[in-house]
């Protein structure tokens, strides 16, 4: 368990965090009060994972627009890293198209506002390689503002080899101007059981440990944007998404590689 433990993990906020301001503060504070760079995850983008195991976020576009606005204050200026609404770009396909473009328009928006801070580093989710083809989802994050961004994240709360992401990643980056990315390797030790497997597989294991040296040009890092041990979803017996999982977690650490 030490191996999870000794790790940098990211933090994430949603409608549970309460005051947002407050709460990314908090942590952002705790990170440069040990010389730390804090990795920070935005969730709460409006009708959230499609009503599915992770449903939620905010009740409106305008009630997202404050919330986002507060999670900016909570950083204030200063250096930190914001993985921008996992799933929400790959994931729109259950919304209508008016929905589709508000959603883009709110991505686009919170780009704007984290960056006007002067030292935030923001990646916006893109999925992963089984999920969208590269042309698709480049079209979905230039709708999104990409082009403010600093890049693109892949693979968060997935289990997709690191490998088939670098190649993945490329091809996004090739069709938008050369952005860079990341890669969530929390749980992609061994890869994933197949691309409708996502929910708590069994059997697998902790991947490459966080590091900015990653070995590919345009591959920022490798970060634990997942916390290992944290259930997908009440999927198969498991628990709601989010609550930790002791016996996961341990398993994901014994088949690791190291």
């Amino acid at each position: 368990m030490e191996k999870i433990a000794a790790a940098s993990q990211a933090m994430w906020f949603g409608g549970w965090s309460g005051d947002v301001r407050a709460a990314v503060d908090a942590a952002v504070s705790t990170a440069a009060a040990t010389n730390a760079l804090p990795v920070l995850v935005a969730y709460n983008i409006p009708q959230r994972d499609c009503g599915s195991y992770s449903a939620g976020g905010s009740d409106s576009p305008d009630g997202y627009r404050a919330w986002i606005s507060d999670f900016a204050r909570g950083i204030a200026g200063r250096n930190a890293i914001v993985v921008l609404e996992p799933d929400a770009l790959p994931g729109m396909d259950c919304l209508s198209a008016s929905d589709q473009q508000t959603r883009a328009g709110l991505l686009s928006h919170a780009i704007e506002k984290l960056k006007a801070l002067g030292a935030t580093t923001v990646y916006l989710d893109a999925g992963h390689s089984r999920w969208h083809s590269p042309s698709e989802i480049a079209k979905r994050l230039n709708t999104a503002g990409i082009f403010a961004a600093d890049g693109f994240s892949l693979n968060v709360s997935n289990f997709h080899l690191t490998s088939e992401q670098v190649s993945y990643g490329k091809s996004i980056s090739d069709l938008i101007g050369g952005k860079h990315y990341i890669i969530d390797t929390s749980r992609n030790g061994l890869g994933a059981v197949s691309a409708e497997d996502w929910c708590n597989p069994a059997g697998r294991a902790l991947g490459e440990r966080p590091t900015a040296a990653t070995g590919h040009s345009l591959v920022d890092a490798f970060l634990w944007v997942k916390r290992p041990g944290e259930s997908d979803g009440a999927c198969n017996g498991h628990p709601a998404a989010g609550t930790w999982m002791p016996e996961y977690a341990l398993g994901l650490a014994k088949r690791a590689s190291y």
